[in-house]
């Protein structure tokens, strides 16, 4: 059956919502927290609040501190609008448990309708909430793990030290630039990523063209000049200088808004060109071509194991972008274990000649993960991975 709910409105935004799928709805509009204060004494109680952050000489949290002061009005919803995405607002209104946070500009006010009606048949009064009593799964790093991972990266390391030294030298005399690269990863914590140099300085403009003309996951008819993240936003553009009209993310060195990124994989999946993936890539050098096919370019990864960032065998750490999408907890438990050089899925990847859908990567994942709950480490285990590794080392590609 559906609900007759009544919604007290403030702001200067009252055609953005319709009411044509709520016909037993109602909206009150008032334009600032004045009038909102005068209409809630007078005993009009709504059963749902929306406010704009920015109101004529006041601001949306200044009024729904005053409301929840107020126990009579606890139980209703209370929904904060902002005209842009600021994160320090969002951090505000999520510290006061404000009920939701939104951008008109990028938000379908159905969903905002929608939210509502879901608070007003589920959401229990603020004051009366207890903290829920969830068991925390807590990652500890086995003894025996972390003295493996030492022994393992300061001996191969020690003994490659005269080979990577001529390897950091070919890759200097054959392109100018540095020898390595660093980029940002996620285990249990983001932290510096290493690996060898493999491609000549000055690659991400040369990807541009190569994206047309060689990745092998575009159609053809569906190839484009333009990397889709050098695309602005049409909403952060007309927004001024240094606000976004949702949060940025940082995608290697290009910076991206959630809104056009999820605008851009959209329209991507359709084209089926999701990825660049470059076959024959001139991009690479001819020392990155040998060091990629030995994985010798991996071996930097052996400090990231001494400084204690990753270990021997474990997932793999993700890039930023991809790790902020893994938000439910039957995904992000693969962060349980450590970031790792080696593990299952990579193993299990080579036995499958290459195929496996993300949904069985994920699961190989998690599956490696339940290892450190309840101390059900398994040492052999890893080293069974690292023996399985070992004949995958050598590849024929540089794709």
């Amino acid at each position: 059956m559906s609900l007759n709910i009544n919604i007290l409105y403030i702001g200067n935004k009252a055609n953005y919502f319709s009411l044509e799928e709520h016909k037993n709805w109602s909206i009150t509009t008032l334009d600032n927290s004045v009038k909102a204060t005068k209409y809630l004494q007078s005993n009009k109680n709504p059963d749902a609040i929306i406010c704009d952050y920015h109101l004529p000489g006041n601001n949306g949290i200044f009024l729904y501190d005053w409301i929840r002061e107020q126990k009579k009005y606890d139980l209703i919803p209370f929904i904060l609008l902002s005209k842009e995405f600021n994160s320090e607002i969002y951090k505000t209104a999520f510290k006061k448990k404000i009920d939701d946070f939104y951008i008109p500009s990028v938000t379908n006010p159905s969903d905002i309708l929608n939210r509502i009606e879901y608070l007003c048949t589920y959401r229990k009064p603020i004051s009366k909430k207890e903290a829920p009593k969830i068991k925390q799964e807590v990652y500890k790093m086995p003894l025996i793990k972390r003295v493996f991972d030492i022994f393992v990266a300061s001996s191969v390391l020690l003994v490659a030290s005269p080979f990577l030294l001529l390897i950091i030298l070919a890759i200097r005399l054959e392109s100018k630039g540095k020898v390595y690269y660093i980029s940002k990863r996620v285990g249990r914590k983001t932290f510096d990523f290493y690996k060898l140099r493999s491609m000549r300085t000055g690659s991400d403009e040369l990807l541009k063209k190569l994206a047309k003309e060689k990745n092998q996951y575009n159609k053809e008819e569906t190839k484009t000049e333009n990397n889709p993240l050098d695309i602005p936003c049409p909403k952060c553009s007309a927004l001024p200088d240094g606000q976004s009209c949702s949060p940025i993310m940082h995608i290697d060195t290009h910076q991206i808004c959630d809104y056009w990124f999820n605008v851009q994989k959209r329209t991507a999946a359709k084209n089926n060109s999701t990825f660049v993936k470059i076959v024959d890539d001139p991009r690479i050098t001819r020392v990155g071509k040998f060091i990629r096919n030995t994985s010798i370019d991996e071996l930097p990864q052996l400090i990231n194991v001494l400084k204690g960032d990753m270990s021997i065998v474990g997932n793999r750490p993700l890039p930023v972008y991809e790790a902020e999408l893994l938000t439910g907890d039957d995904l992000s438990k693969r962060f349980l274990a450590p970031p790792g050089i080696t593990g299952l899925w990579q193993v299990e990847l080579r036995g499958k000649g290459g195929n496996m859908s993300e949904e069985e990567r994920m699961r190989l994942d998690n599956e490696y993960a339940d290892q450190f709950k309840d101390d059900n480490y398994s040492f052999w285990y890893d080293i069974k991975l690292i023996l399985r590794t070992i004949p995958a080392l050598l590849q024929s590609d540089t794709v």
